[in-house]
């Protein structure tokens, strides 16, 4: 319920479901999912998938709690042997590592011949994880990114509307802090406006208003040859 709830007003997560649900929900065999964080997809996979949580070990430096099921790494090697995996989970990691194409060659290395890798990252977002935060891809860059995997397909996650009420709503948290109470009075402008844009992001979304030129993220589906 909390989740359902949080995608009402968390556009990127709500984008992220989106996009990765058509794709989760059909995989069979083993997912490995890189960065796993707090697993927040993982109840999208079918009952039959056999899943594994990877991801390193500092998870308190992403505000992330840690899980007994989740298997380290270096965020670097993923220790696992070739061709292993039959597919691969990745949400909003790769802008968090500093050399993004190496853990995409790990990553390449673990699948299986046919195996599919699904993937997101943020374009409109704020610096998060600090100061582990080091990328912001275009669709034209993502493309590049994914050698020796065929049919690369990058999708945009949002749109302008989405953006700008991303922006509102972040600006209502930081507003509403109690550690800058002078601050409160202007939630009676920004938390209406916030509101207000919030529901049109929805609709935008819905009916394809707004400019996928300027989206909250990306989605990627790439096949390993």
């Amino acid at each position: 319920m909390a989740f359902a709830a949080r995608m009402v007003v968390d556009l990127q997560l709500l984008t992220c479901k989106r996009f990765l649900m058509p794709h989760l929900m059909v995989m069979k065999g083993s997912v490995l999912d890189v960065g796993c964080g707090e697993m927040p997809f993982r109840s999208l996979l079918p009952e039959a998938a056999r899943y594994t949580g990877l991801d390193v070990p500092a998870a308190n430096d992403f505000g992330m709690g840690r899980h007994p099921e989740i298997v380290d790494f270096d965020g670097v090697t993923i220790p696992f042997p070739d061709a292993s995996q039959d597919h691969i989970l990745c949400t909003e990691v790769l802008e968090h590592v500093e050399n993004p194409v190496a853990l995409i060659a790990e990553m390449h290395r673990v699948l299986r011949p046919g195996g599919t890798l699904v993937a997101t990252v943020p374009f409109a977002a704020r610096v998060h994880h600090a100061p582990h935060d080091y990328h912001r891809f275009t669709r034209y860059r993502l493309v590049q990114m994914f050698p020796g995997f065929e049919g690369v397909a990058v999708e945009e996650r949002g749109d302008d509307f989405a953006v700008i009420a991303n922006k509102l709503v972040v600006v209502c948290m930081r507003l509403a802090k109690p550690t800058r109470p002078w601050l409160l009075p202007l939630l009676l402008v920004a938390g209406p406006a916030a509101m207000l844009s919030v529901g049109l992001a929805h609709l935008s979304l819905r009916f394809g208003w707004g400019s996928k030129n300027d989206p909250l993220g990306y989605g990627i589906f790439a096949r390993k040859v």
